[in-house]
């Protein structure tokens, strides 16, 4: 938001005093001021007379290479020692801070801190006629320290607003750039910069007479005053001159000599003066009185060097950077500290003089082009320099991906959105009979015989009664592989053509011995309970097949026990496994892709055996899955038929002690494991569910997709780097833009889309600061 803060001295001067000092807040677009103070500043003589010494001091340090006519040294300025002239300058620096801190003003001053935010754009516009005053480096106001888009601009009291022919748009900027008397001084470099300036249409008087200027004024209309030369303010009158050629009797001009033709000028809309020359308050005070909008002079002697940069500098921020035109003011004087080792003081010189009845231009507005939040910036060098380092960071980062240097912070982010989508409903085709510690209490209660957590007679009885009430398919997700089971349980068992029983591959190679199904029960109702986890320990894949490569292994089942739950359910149903012609699993509405490889986060992985992704079913718990009932209860209690009738029961051990629990992305700490037969449901729940069309399958973009997608958050980022001129945009700009693609990622995965949004943030923060670190690099030669 752009404020102004009026300081409205009156009458006074800094022997006297000021009574009745006026503090007013305008706030753009208002059309009253906001706050409105005042407050008295006392007298300070010693400000008057620490400056006095300050000047003279900087004008013998100065003089040899500034823009000032009559190049010579005063014989009194030769004794000075240059060691005294930074104590001097502190000095200074701390009686007008120490002026402006006294009691009246400075409460003043909290008022209106209290009205301002830091990242505001203000005008500190001072009002006053004390020529002496307008010389302060006011910018030495410590107010200006915590207020670094703030910056102070002089008027007088005295000022109306002219109604200047308005500007056709003609996508160009004209500047009639005088250039004068020359001896002593380099000039050539100001008229390059002008030159090259986009946008701008330059035209140069060099060392005319005055007639030439006063016809070029009248002639044509401009938007830009431009002199660079000698200049200089005469003490006695206050009136400020510049030397317009080497000719001995008619080299110098006054604003006086050329009034009716500056007026004349700032009616067709001359808007901005640039006087890059010594001494110009004088000028800019004469200038001021004929009403001309914005006015930049140097308050004191300026050496060669110093204003070469300061243009350089300022048409930077102000053209080629689209920012204000007194942000680009402050941000070139600053950048004159660093020539501050040979040129001391160098970054107090440049100031900038206003009308305050206009409105500040920026650069678009002088092109006549409508205004934009963003800089105005060339489109085609930010749109060739974003591609190239896109595609360059494309190129690293897919590498690096590639090798599964981000596979750990992309699990991650995918584990964050699993957690985060919104709830669904418990999956009401399945029931849930879990076996914890006091079941197994229960049972010994019971003298139930037959061993494990599970005994035979809780097996025989739990499986007449899912008969009784019709249960469609049953799985028994506890090992039992006993040798002493009775007869009568085996041949239960072997007759049930329902029930379905775990048994675990063995793995020579990690030396991990397999388990035998229960005894009775053919191949067919046979599947292995084994899972694939990820080296964090989290199983976010589900194993739906494999090879059998140990001969020896007790369990000779192919495929997963939840997989052959969920066929024998979808059976029942009408619905049987095909196989499309690259070999993927078919049922129903769902395709079963298997993971590869290198697929979305993952890289570099182990995909042996038909593997998929696990879209868990998203619930405040895992163990939500299904309805859920004990052993006890279900044995001892009335069962609800409809709770079992047509349902997939699976039957599961949740003891601590069973030593079947597995961590998740809902959970990567030891007390959040969840017990494995609740695993086991979440695996028969997204089988039977996409099959029938209600779930999607985890998916993931082809490698040219993901590839197309990090590129493009890349060129994103390049593009809002290229034209956000401010950290500040550049925060608030890139940060949505991070958040809509966190958002937008998130969207997709609530559509079971596994995006790259790890890599594509990289790869826009990455892009964006080398795209920002090339600019700021070019605009720094």
């Amino acid at each position: 938001m752009s404020k102004r803060v009026i300081l409205s001295l009156g009458r006074g001067s800094l022997e006297k005093g000021f009574r009745e000092v006026s503090v007013q807040l305008w706030v753009e677009s208002e059309s009253l001021p906001r706050l409105k103070l005042t407050s008295d500043l006392p007298p300070a003589p010693e400000i008057a007379v620490c400056y006095r010494e300050w000047q003279m001091l900087h004008k013998a340090f100065s003089q040899r290479l500034s823009r000032r006519a009559g190049i010579e040294i005063v014989g009194s300025f030769t004794n000075v020692s240059e060691q005294d002239f930074p104590t001097l300058s502190q000095r200074l620096k701390q009686a007008i801070n120490d002026w402006l801190d006294r009691k009246d003003f400075r409460d003043a001053e909290k008022e209106l801190r209290t009205a301002l935010d830091k990242e505001d754009e203000i005008l500190v516009i001072v009002e006053t006629n004390d020529n002496l005053v307008r010389r302060l480096p006011w910018h030495l106001w410590k107010f200006f320290e915590d207020y670094q888009n703030a910056e102070i601009v002089l008027s007088h009291p005295e000022f109306k607003k002219v109604n200047s022919t308005s500007k056709t748009p003609a996508n160009s900027v004209k500047i009639l750039g005088i250039l004068g008397d020359r001896r002593g001084i380099d000039i050539d470099a100001d008229q390059k910069l002008l030159q090259g300036l986009e946008g701008a249409v330059p035209h140069f008087l060099v060392e005319k007479e005055r007639q030439d200027i006063d016809s070029a004024l009248w002639k044509e209309a401009w938007d830009i005053l431009f002199f660079a030369g000698h200049s200089e303010t005469q003490t006695e009158d206050g009136q400020g001159k510049i030397y317009i050629n080497s000719q001995p009797n008619h080299n110098t001009l006054t604003i006086e000599q050329l009034e009716n033709a500056l007026k004349e000028a700032i009616k067709q809309g001359l808007i901005l003066a640039i006087f890059n020359s010594c001494d110009g308050l004088g000028l800019a005070s004469k200038l001021a009185k004929l009403n001309l909008p914005h006015i930049i002079v140097m308050r004191e002697d300026v050496p060669n060097k110093v204003a070469q940069e300061f243009l350089k500098y300022f048409l930077e921020e102000y053209a080629n950077q689209g920012v204000s035109l007194a942000l680009a003011v402050r941000r070139a004087r600053e950048r004159l500290q660093g020539l501050e080792n040979d040129f001391p003081c160098a970054s107090w010189l440049p100031v900038l003089c206003q009308n305050p009845a206009t409105v500040v231009p920026t650069w678009q507005e002088l092109l006549g082009v409508t205004p934009s939040p963003f800089p105005t910036i060339q489109f085609r060098s930010v749109l060739l320099l974003s591609l190239a380092v896109a595609s360059l960071c494309t190129g690293v980062l897919m590498g690096i991906r590639h090798l599964g240097m981000l596979q750990a912070w992309e699990l991650g982010a995918y584990d964050l959105f699993m957690r985060s989508r919104p709830q669904e409903a418990p999956d009401p085709r399945l029931l849930v009979i879990t076996v914890d510690e006091q079941d197994i209490q229960y049972q010994n209660r019971q003298k139930m015989q037959g061993g494990g957590s599970l005994t035979a007679d809780a097996t025989a009885r739990v499986m007449a009664k899912l008969e009784q009430y019709q249960a469609r398919t049953i799985g028994l997700d506890i090992y039992r592989d006993l040798a002493s089971d009775p007869a009568t349980l085996v041949t239960q068992m072997q007759k049930s053509d329902r029930l379905f029983a775990v048994c675990k591959v063995s793995d020579p190679k990690e030396n991990i011995p397999g388990i035998a199904p229960p005894r009775g029960i053919p191949k067919q109702r046979q599947g292995f309970s084994d899972v694939v986890v990820d080296n964090d320990d989290v199983l976010r894949r589900q194993l739906l097949n494999m090879e059998i490569l140990d001969p020896t292994s007790p369990c000779r089942a192919e495929n997963a026990f939840s997989l052959m739950l969920a066929l024998h359910y979808l059976a029942s149903i009408g619905i049987k496994p095909t196989f499309t012609p690259d070999r993927y699993l078919q049922l129903g509405y769902a395709t079963f892709k298997r993971l590869e490889t290198h697929m979305g986060g993952y890289q570099g992985i182990d995909n042996s055996g038909y593997q998929i992704l696990l879209n868990y079913r998203s619930l405040a718990s895992i163990q939500d899955i299904a309805q859920q009932v004990t052993l006890s209860q279900f044995l001892e209690e009335p069962v609800a038929p409809e709770a079992v009738k047509d349902k997939i029961v699976l039957i599961g051990v949740t003891s601590p002690t069973s030593g079947d629990y597995w961590l998740t992305p809902y959970g990567n700490q030891t007390d959040q494991k969840v017990p494995g037969v609740f695993i086991q449901a979440q695996m028969v729940s997204q089988i039977v569910s996409t099959a029938l069309g209600e779930r999607r399958l985890i998916w993931v973009l082809p490698l040219w997709g993901e590839t197309l997608w990090i590129w493009g958050c890349s060129f994103i980022g390049g593009i809002i780097a290229g034209y956000c001129p401010r950290f500040r945009m550049l925060g608030v700009v890139g940060g949505t833009c991070l958040g809509i693609l966190v958002c937008g990622s998130w969207l997709i995965f609530t559509q079971a889309g596994w995006i790259p949004v790890v890599p594509g943030a990289i790869a826009f923060i990455l892009t964006g600061g080398i795209v920002k670190i090339i600019q700021n690099s070019k605009s720094s030669f």
